[in-house]
């Protein structure tokens, strides 16, 4: 019998690539974003190591213009410690020069001269235009440098095609095509910095703030800081507020006062006006009542307007609130500081992987290949033309001239949209006598170690389950609490305030049910719990496998059940995504930075730092690619002591050279004989007289804090999510009177897979955990690893099968896809 043929391995290489004999330049162009400089950083070491020349144009188009020293060459160190700082160390400004021929007949005679003809640009939507525009009249601007006797034939033969790629930089997210450009994160992170320390100042005296954020013709930062800090209204110009609005707007503010909850929040985009034309701004509340809320929050994007095209401005809405309520409101505008600071840890992993990407696709470009940019959709990067993008971003505001509101929305990408539909769930709580009456009871618990972020999800749930009809229980303390009858209805003004709050205010263990399985079969029906969502880590899954496995022996468990992964290990199967694991990275990488600062001064020094993560890596590898680390080690990429020695011998070579600073994570249980303690004597010993080592465990810093935008953005998101699906499972189960669930897909595990948000049943999940460490079976940030070396200077084997695959826009969605 013959043997089947082998299959063909399609997969992709980076050793098969090769830039030698090519140029490639990258250059920042318009407002400047936060992690710029993480993709000029990956841009740069990625193109040095496919063996291409790398320069510089500082000062973005007017550079190119002016030529002389504004494009340099650059070097592999040239670009070491500029991952953490804010800004683009190599200039932007506005150029009026290239917006016309001679200007950009001089630029591509300064490419020329230095055989430059793949072009990186950082920007937004207007440099990326131009971009395209000079590609497109290349072929044209060289004939005229040889007529003018600038250039000779040769010369225009060799450099006869030039490749774009654009990578968005803008805090404002404005650009179609993408989820999350370039900075966007970073200036929530400013927002959202904001914010929290204004709501003590708030809650001290009963005011109500107004803030006006950044977006002039996207209300992307005000929106997602509202469900970030739950404010209480928020003006955006794809959404304006109704006719009406001013006294719907106080009656809620008024009313979240007196109901008794402890915070209210209302945001106005910066250019939002009333019906008649006056801008409406951002203030605090004044009330004297006894046992009410202390504060509301109104967030008000830079370009928000009324229904009628009018600004809102954020004075307009402190006029109104003291005019119609006598609160006590303040303005805050918060400007520049939110294009300022150092990147996130989102924007520097972001900016890392667009910066490679860019330069996969300027070496696989051809001559047919359109101009693209480099997009993230979900947890993936794409490649997209240019010019669809930027045509449906010039779409958006052309909808939004006509008064095409809701097409605006949509034309904005699925990821807006769903900030926007989860905003309106949460924002306001309709009378009773308007909600549908479903007399279903539905218990929310977290299980595990606390997670930043699962308060967010916890309100959401608890909001959005109300909204549904449903009668919300809380049970403290997870499983435990659940057996010993730890449970309470929770009501709309129980979770006020929650969304920014660290750690677990539900109480959180680590027990699982199965050895009380009795005890809480018997509680559901005290308290005829029909559904559940449990929020948490390995613990959480391993817990809803228990009672899925149980509704053989107990029909009580017979319910529909969802878990949401909320852990800072980031170790649950069927999600590449867990609530808790940004903020943990951002501790990490903030620790690192200035770790390596400490030293500055100081003679050459490499740190050995361990993180948490139990025998999943994640932090330790994406934390390391955020903070530059030399190298990672971790429990699924096993060592051995040749390894070790390979190590310490390059980083040695690094150190001759002008860098100063070397940086190593170790995952804590990487590897039970190599410890940090050995690694941190083993490069103190074979470094010695190049550099000197210090040790830092991290320990459980990584666990607190508030959460981060993304982490209160993500869990919000979710919960809602999960209550939605819960409501659907339960109409769908509910016969004879009862609600009855037994099939495996009443049992789910709700994560981000690639691109959308997934309902798995968690039996179908078994087979992909490693119970004895765990933590999934595959991991994709695995692939990132290669990366991550690469941009420390290790030669290493890249599957780019992923990449190379232009796409195109897509308009039509499919209704249960769901972006983060």
């Amino acid at each position: 019998m013959a043997a089947p043929p082998k299959r063909q391995d399609t997969r992709k290489f980076i050793e098969n690539l090769s830039g030698a004999g090519k140029s490639i330049a990258v250059l920042t162009s318009g407002g400047d974003a936060q992690g710029m400089n993480a993709a000029v950083r990956a841009v740069v070491r990625m193109g040095i190591y496919v063996e291409a020349k790398v320069y510089f144009i500082h000062e973005g188009y007017q550079g190119m213009v002016d030529g002389g020293d504004n494009i340099k060459e650059a070097t592999w160190e040239s670009v070491s410690s500029m991952l953490q700082v804010g800004g683009t160390v190599i200039g932007s400004a506005r150029c009026k020069e290239f917006r016309v021929r001679d200007g950009r007949l001089k630029a591509a005679h300064n490419l020329v001269q230095r055989g430059i003809t793949n072009l990186c640009v950082i920007g937004g939507d207007g440099s990326l235009t131009g971009a395209n525009l000079f590609r497109e009249e290349w072929s044209g601007l060289l004939d005229e440098l040889i007529q003018q006797g600038l250039i000779d034939e040769e010369a225009a033969r060799i450099n006869s095609e030039l490749h774009i790629v654009g990578m968005v930089g803008s805090i404002d997210n404005d650009f179609c095509g993408t989820d999350m450009t370039i900075g966007t994160d970073s200036a929530l992170h400013r927002i959202i910095e904001v914010v929290d320390a204004i709501m003590t100042t708030a809650q001290s005296h009963q005011r109500t703030f107004v803030l006006e954020v950044m977006g002039r013709h996207c209300g992307y930062l005000a929106l997602v800081s509202a469900l970030a800090c739950g404010a209480d209204w928020v003006f955006i110009p794809e959404m304006p507020p109704e006719d009406g609005w001013e006294d719907n707007m106080c009656q809620k503010l008024s009313e979240s006062r007196s109901r008794g909850s402890r915070l209210n929040i209302t945001i106005v985009a910066e250019g939002v006006i009333n019906r008649q034309g006056q801008p409406i701004s951002s203030g605090f509340v004044k009330d004297n009542r006894a046992d009410k809320k202390r504060l509301n929050i109104i967030i008000v994007a830079e370009g928000a307007i009324d229904s009628h095209n009018k600004a809102i401005t954020p004075d307009y809405i402190k006029d109104l609130v003291v005019r119609c309520l006598g609160f006590d409101t303040r303005v805050t505008i918060l400007g520049h500081v939110q294009r300022g600071g150092t990147p996130s840890a989102f924007d520097r992993i972001l900016a890392s992987r667009m910066g490679v990407e860019a330069v996969l696709a300027l070496l696989e470009a051809s001559a047919t290949t359109p101009a693209c940019v480099v997009s993230l959709v979900g947890n993936q990067a794409v490649r997209l033309p240019l010019m669809e993008c930027v045509q449906m971003t010039q779409e958006v505001q052309k909808a939004m001239d006509e008064k095409k509101f809701e097409e605006a929305v949509r034309l904005r990408g699925r990821s807006f949209e769903n900030n926007l539909s989860t905003y309106r769930l949460l924002s306001y709580r309709k009378p009773d006598s308007e909600l549908p009456n479903s007399s279903f009871n539905v218990a929310v618990l977290n299980v595990g170690a606390p997670a930043a972020g699962m308060n967010a999800a916890v309100r959401s749930a608890v909001r959005v389950g109300i909204t549904e009809g449903h009668k919300m229980f809380a049970v403290s303390d997870g499983f435990e609490g659940f057996y010993k009858g730890q449970i309470k209805e929770i009501k709309w003004g129980d979770v006020g305030g929650w969304t920014g709050q660290g750690g677990s205010l539900l109480g959180t263990k680590r027990t699982l049910p199965g050895k009380h399985l009795d005890k809480i079969a018997e509680q559901i029906k005290i308290h005829n719990i029909n559904a559940l969502l449990v929020i948490g880590g390995f613990e959480a899954f391993e817990s809803l496998l228990e009672l899925y496995e149980a509704r053989v022996d107990h029909e009580e468990f017979c319910i529909p059940m969802c878990m949401l992964p909320a852990t800072i290990s980031n170790n649950v199967c069927g999600t590449d995504l867990s609530i808790g694991a940004d903020t943990a990275l951002n501790a990490i990488v903030e620790t690192c930075d200035r770790i390596k600062q400490s030293a500055s001064g100081t003679k050459r020094r490499v740190f050995i730092i361990e993180t948490m993560g139990g025998y999943c890596g994640y932090l330790a590898t994406v934390g390391g690619l955020a903070a530059g680390a030399d190298t990672v080690y971790i429990y699924e990429e096993p060592f051995d002591i040749r390894d070790l020695q390979a190590n310490v011998e390059h980083l040695t070579q690094k150190m001759k050279t002008s860098i100063q600073r070397g940086l190593v994570l170790r995952n804590e249980n990487s590897n039970e004989n190599f410890t940090t303690d050995f690694i941190y004597q083993l490069y103190t010993e074979e470094g010695r007289g190049v550099f000197d080592c210090r040790k830092n465990i991290l320990g459980h810093m990584q666990q607190g804090g508030a959460p981060s935008p993304f982490d209160r953005n993500f869990g919000t998101k979710i919960a809602a999510k999960a209550i939605q699906w819960i409501t659907r499972t339960l109409k769908d189960s509910y016969k004879g009177g009862r609600v009855f669930a037994k099939s495996e897909d009443t049992a789910c595990l709700l994560g981000m897979r690639r691109r959308a948000l997934v309902f798995q049943p968690v039996s179908r999940l078994r087979d992909e955990s490693d119970f004895v460490h765990r933590i999934p079976k595959e991991q994709w940030w695995l692939k990132l690893r290669p990366l991550m070396k690469i941009l420390a200077k290790y030669k290493t084997s890249y599957d780019v099968s992923d990449s190379g695959q232009l796409e195109h826009v897509t308009r039509v969605r499919p209704k249960d896809s769901s972006a983060v």
